[in-house]
């Protein structure tokens, strides 16, 4: 047989070992957004506030972020077995200790736990995938992959707020337990060892990265609270983030052995498309850290209908990713982006103009555009990025992409979290000031004579502005979010045309693409 036909990896029963790893990766990519409905119930549980309960999405991404780049490192100290087995194992107990926490500092905790064990487990998933299928099979199995990766985006809020409304919102986190357990299983019976080497890591460049990563995310989540540089705390932490960062771009681009190859930056393709990226994941998380809690508390449906009205998004996605290699190898990747991106601000700009009494029609179309934008944003901005790229860089190319597009989705939740903060807070007030005495359904004078009733109807009318101010500061970031869209798209005139892949390079660019 000729190498072609040969695939890296063999195994006993591929049908089951594949079984074993598709549902690890579901496993990790439904815990970014089956929490997301129950975001709500979770803050009245664990004593949090409305800004303080992002943490619960934050802190997941973020240490996602922070372990990615030591993807590689790891699978050459330890091997692609070892490394597996040893996530899904301490993905699953995080996922236990989530669903028993107590307080918001445990669940958080715990929480980035979870992501340091699941932030390997797309990638490896996409590894075994393609170690244990020969050249022919690549483009059908990749087709396969990018589908299941898009199962839980789509699945998570359905399950999540089926699983809050009829049991707890606990069990969003109890029910990775038999999943974990049957991946195990599998992988133990059918995942084979791979070969080890020493590699040297750029320990010294991952701790600069990881602080200034770190450090600019506490600046956004705890700025609104402590006034932001009002307070010494967040100056220090600025400080420190900006020192760290200015640290490790000097140490990367003077260092013999960087923990990035500072030759790939040369490829202005590849360059650019870290800032595609890391713009496509903080609209897409800001989105859906935003949509639960207007949902359900603007608009009243419960957890599960909220999962309901989210899960278009999802199919939109599907749909569009399934007929898009049709066009993969017949488009300039630059107008399927721009394409894109506009159909994602469109979608934005819609959901910035509705109103508290509103169908759910508008909710669902909005949806479906948003999930076909980001399909169309997701694969073209990967065959940007490594169409001109130099073989040799694309293992530590994929890592920095994850690292942005991750970093980007936890500066995305903290700084909509923050805007829809102060932006209540402005509206009350502003409303505020129209509620007159004139608008009370007794003179103010009166108010000592009809005591009971006019606090309660004054706390009515308290609640109204409060409504009213919140979807305003809903509308306002949705705005701001579609803006940024529109003005992203003039980059791509930097951007030069490179080859466009067919067949193996297609499909793996496109499941890259995907997670």
């Amino acid at each position: 047989m000729s190498p072609a036909d040969t695939p890296p990896m063999r195994v006993r029963n591929r049908p089951l070992l594949l079984t074993g790893v598709m549902a690890a990766m579901i496993m990790q990519t439904l815990d970014t957004t089956i929490a997301n409905v129950a975001l709500p119930h979770m803050s009245a549980s664990l004593s949090a506030t409305r800004d303080t309960i992002t943490w619960v999405l934050t802190s997941y991404v973020l240490a996602s972020a922070v372990v990615l780049p030591l993807a590689g490192w790891l699978v050459d100290r330890v091997g692609i077995r070892r490394l597996m087995l040893g996530s899904v194992t301490l993905f699953t107990i995080a996922s236990m200790l989530c669903g028993a926490a107590q307080s918001l500092d445990q669940m958080v905790a715990f929480r980035v736990l979870q992501g340091l064990a699941g932030a390997f487990l797309a990638p490896l998933a996409q590894t075994v995938i393609l170690d244990t299928s020969t050249m022919a099979e690549r483009p059908r199995m990749m087709s396969i992959y990018t589908q299941g990766v898009m199962l839980g985006p789509i699945s998570g809020p359905i399950i999540g707020g089926y699983l809050t409304d009829n049991f707890n919102w606990r069990w969003v986190f109890y029910v990775n337990l038999p999943v974990g357990i049957g991946c195990l299983a599998l992988l133990l019976l059918y995942l084979p060892d791979t070969p080890r080497r020493e590699r040297r890591i750029d320990l010294f460049g991952w701790l600069l990265v990881a602080a200034a990563v770190s450090a600019m995310q506490l600046v956004l989540d705890r700025g609104e609270d402590r006034d932001w540089f009002a307070s010494g705390e967040i100056v220090i932490e600025a400080i420190v983030a900006a020192s760290c960062l200015w640290m490790a771009v000097v140490h990367l681009s003077t260092a013999k052995a960087p923990l990035f190859p500072t030759a790939m930056f040369a490829d202005r393709n590849f360059s650019i498309g870290l800032v595609f990226i890391g713009l496509i994941g903080l609209v897409m998380m800001s989105v859906m850290a935003l949509l639960p809690g207007l949902l359900q508390q603007i608009y009243g449906y419960s957890p599960f209908q909220s999962g309901m009205l989210l899960a278009p998004r999802g199919v939109g996605m599907l749909i569009s990713i399934t007929l898009f290699g049709r066009w993969m190898t017949r488009v300039d990747p630059r107008a399927l982006l721009a394409l894109g991106l506009g159909l994602m601000s469109l979608s934005l700009w819609l959901m910035a103009h509705w109103s508290i009494d509103m169908p759910r029609l508008p909710i669902v179309i909005s949806g479906l555009i948003q999930g076909v934008g980001l399909s169309f944003s997701f694969m073209p901005v990967n065959l940007i990025s490594f169409a001109t790229l130099s073989p040799q860089f694309r293992t530590d190319a994929s890592g920095l992409s994850n690292l942005l597009r991750n970093l980007g989705s936890s500066v995305g939740i903290a700084a909509a979290s923050v805007l829809l903060s102060r932006n209540v807070q402005l509206n009350h007030a502003e409303i505020g000031t129209h509620v007159t005495s004139a608008l009370l359904p007794f003179a103010g004078d009166m108010n000592s004579a009809f005591a009971p009733i006019s606090g309660a109807v004054l706390g009515v009318v308290d609640a109204m502005v409060n409504q009213q101010a919140a979807m305003i500061a809903y509308l306002d970031d949705f705005l701001v979010m579609s803006l940024g869209c529109i003005a992203a798209i003039p980059l791509l005139l930097l951007v030069k045309p490179g080859a466009r892949p067919t067949g193996q390079s297609a499909a793996s660019a496109a499941a890259e693409g995907a997670h």
